[in-house]
């Protein structure tokens, strides 16, 4: 692909075996780290996204499925959702809402890299979305990506997670880098593609950045009933 060509390894560069076992190395070492430093969920949930990434999406799915992006954006949402278990210690309502969160980012990203390289992704027979069921189906699933993606965003002041600060934050932020650029999807002429990813990706960087200094506990259930007379 010409988006993917300039790479090490397809270039030649590294061997394919070099560059399996200094994954292999990177991987072990990773979740060896995270044994020691955070818990058990963590791990579990780093060494389920590394598998899904590397055998289900990479090996299989990526060029039998159309599919494979949204198997793919699970695993894309394992390092924030590790992060925030490795914290908690339990998989709760904030840590669904955070893989929703990235996944859906991961979708709408993901299929609008795939109409603004169309030609490419046809050219290597990657069965997406765009090249199975063409632009026009991949416009209208991103437009409902990105309106499922704000709905998650807000649900995490909605949730008790963050305050209203990343509730305007978001806002804002995604209005602006994702649903205005967006409008060039419908311009193919328009050159302003790669603006448009620029923005998707300035988006979600503010996001996370409000998140982690805008973070409240929700009150428990527990604590509700304790508060009753």
């Amino acid at each position: 692909m010409i988006r993917t060509r300039n790479r090490a390894l397809a270039k030649g560069l590294i061997s394919l075996k070099i560059a399996v076992c200094y994954a292999t190395i990177l991987g072990i070492a990773g979740l060896a780290l995270l044994w020691a430093a955070t818990n058990q969920l963590s791990v579990v949930i780093v060494l389920a996204g590394l598998v899904i990434y590397v055998g289900v999406y990479s090996l299989y799915m990526k060029r039998n499925s159309v599919y494979g992006a949204l198997i793919g954006s699970l695993a894309g949402s394992t390092p924030p959702l590790a992060g925030y278990c490795s914290v908690t210690g339990r998989f709760d309502m904030g840590a669904l809402i955070l893989l929703s969160i990235f996944s859906l980012w991961q979708m709408a990203h993901c299929y609008a890299i795939a109409v603004f390289r169309f030609d490419d992704y046809t050219a290597a027979a990657i069965p997406i979305l765009p090249v199975k069921q063409g632009t026009a189906a991949a416009k209208r699933h991103i437009v409902g990506y990105i309106l499922a993606f704000m709905a998650a965003t807000l649900m995490l002041t909605f949730g008790g997670y963050t305050g209203y600060s990343t509730f305007a934050v978001a806002t804002v932020s995604v209005c602006l880098g994702c649903i205005w650029p967006g409008r060039a999807m419908w311009h193919p002429m328009s050159g302003s593609g790669p603006k448009s990813f620029s923005s998707s990706h300035l988006t979600i960087f503010i996001l996370s950045v409000m998140m982690s200094i805008d973070f409240t506990a929700p009150v428990s259930s527990e604590m509700l009933l304790s508060y009753a007379p």
